[in-house]
């Protein structure tokens, strides 16, 4: 593995960012305010997923977005935050945290974890637990080929787009199905319906909920 770029906050002698101060302070704020919605596991499998936060190269906010390997057994090939089942007796932030590691590279401590955005139900059987980190200046990443395909920094501001979110209907279900246009595609939920909480509750501080939304019919299996 790679050997990891500690976030600024943590070199010795060095303060964090304009950027990193103002919004690990807001994002903070915020998901302190949340009053987040968990849900009963009620047979589904507890997983959780990693919505890191970071300053890229050119002074960008962003946060991280995987392609996952196309030779996963499961959701291949789709769009995912890092992240996969919890390990009886670990927690949902301990969970992402290894997760976060195996997938990409990426070792945060457990102080690095700013707060908890609503459970999500997926159709495939899962109750994912969003869990947001602050990862630094421009971390050094070391992705696992055998989970990740590709491994992408997106700013912030491309959440702001008119066209964030996309709702959509579909015969099969009367909820809507939520997409989110970036990096030149379209990003389903759930990674779609996670990454709008992510603008609404940790970038404004507004309450949004998401776990209304529906995912398209490929993703239910």
């Amino acid at each position: 593995m790679a050997p990891q770029t500690p976030p600024r906050s943590e070199r010795p002698g060095e303060a964090g960012s304009l950027l990193e101060n103002a919004l690990v302070t807001r994002a903070r704020a915020h998901l302190d305010a949340f009053e987040r919605r968990a849900l009963p596991v009620d047979g589904r499998r507890p997983a959780a997923v990693a919505v890191v936060l970071l300053e890229d190269d050119a002074g960008r906010a962003c946060f991280l977005l995987t392609r996952r390997a196309a030779g996963l057994r499961q959701h291949a090939r789709q769009w995912a935050l890092p992240g996969g089942r919890l390990e009886p007796g670990e927690s949902a932030a301990d969970a992402a945290r290894r997760e976060l590691s195996e997938e990409v590279g990426l070792d945060l401590d457990a102080a690095a974890a700013l707060g908890l955005l609503d459970d999500y139900p997926t159709r495939s059987g899962f109750l994912i637990t969003p869990v947001v980190f602050w990862a630094g200046l421009d971390p050094v990443l070391a992705p696992n080929s055998d989970e990740v395909a590709s491994v992408h920094r997106v700013p912030l501001e491309d959440l702001e787009h008119p066209d964030v979110p996309r709702l959509v209907t579909i015969p099969e279900s009367d909820r809507p199905v939520i997409q989110v246009p970036l990096l030149s595609t379209l990003v389903h939920a759930p990674t779609a319906a996670v990454v709008y909480q992510l603008r609404e509750v940790v970038i404004h501080g507004r309450p949004t909920r998401v776990d209304h939304f529906e995912q398209p019919v490929w993703a239910w299996g």
